[in-house]
């Protein structure tokens, strides 16, 4: 599976370069802080925030209460195969791997905050379980073969690429995955429904609005 994945990884990374897809942007790479794991078995481990435009990473509180909402739908992260689309410092994959993920797909567009991402990856020995692609996200996703179990979707804010993330996303989701969103801005349950999901938690943090979706469900009558 992983050979597969690393294939596809590959191809999709060098077509993503040369159409030059905006989804991932590219951003600077100095440091301007860090973030930590709040928990699992890489608890406490410092991630580095690089001085990127529109790079944000999930405050801890927010990661706490989405990671404890997951854990109580699909009773445990042992096993599951996650996707973060925009993966920036990398957070909310490795906080997926530190809690039991079987496979994480981090992708990211930046050159250099891959190889920091990688490096992370490397530190902590979770190679086998973390694997950091290079590409524009909706292009790669629409592309690969490999299903998830949780997709993450939180994109600069000012890129409004929820919608396009979300299509590409329901393609490579499980049956029963969930899709977690989070923006500068609410989504109602229409705009939710326009993108083919439904709300099955939801909250918010200062100016940071966050929600688990599922699959919306075909209308009755």
């Amino acid at each position: 599976k992983n050979k597969n994945l690393k294939t596809d990884a590959a191809r999709c990374c060098r077509q993503s370069e040369k159409k030059g897809h905006p989804a991932s942007l590219p951003t600077r790479s100095q440091s301007r802080g860090a973030v930590r794991i709040v928990g699992g078995i890489y608890k406490r481990t410092p991630l580095a925030v690089g001085n990127r435009p529109g790079l944000r990473p999930t405050p801890e509180r927010v990661r706490e209460t989405v990671f404890d909402w997951l854990n109580h739908l699909l009773g445990g992260l042992t096993g599951i195969s996650c996707c973060d689309m925009f993966a920036g410092s990398g957070a909310l994959g490795l906080e997926a791997a530190s809690r039991g993920a079987e496979l994480v797909v981090s992708i990211e567009l930046d050159r250099r905050g891959c190889e920091q991402l990688r490096a992370v990856v490397e530190k902590l020995g979770a190679g086998d379980v973390v694997q950091v692609v290079q590409a524009d996200a909706v292009s790669w996703l629409s592309k690969s073969e490999q299903l998830f179990d949780v997709i993450f979707i939180d994109p600069p804010f000012a890129a409004d690429l929820h919608k396009p993330a979300a299509a590409a996303a329901l393609m490579r989701l499980k049956p029963q995955g969930l899709v977690y969103l989070e923006s500068d801005r609410d989504f109602d349950e229409q705009a939710l429904a326009d993108m083919g999901l439904e709300t099955v938690r939801s909250g918010k943090a200062g100016a940071v609005f966050y929600r688990l979706t599922a699959r919306a469900r075909p209308k009755q009558g």
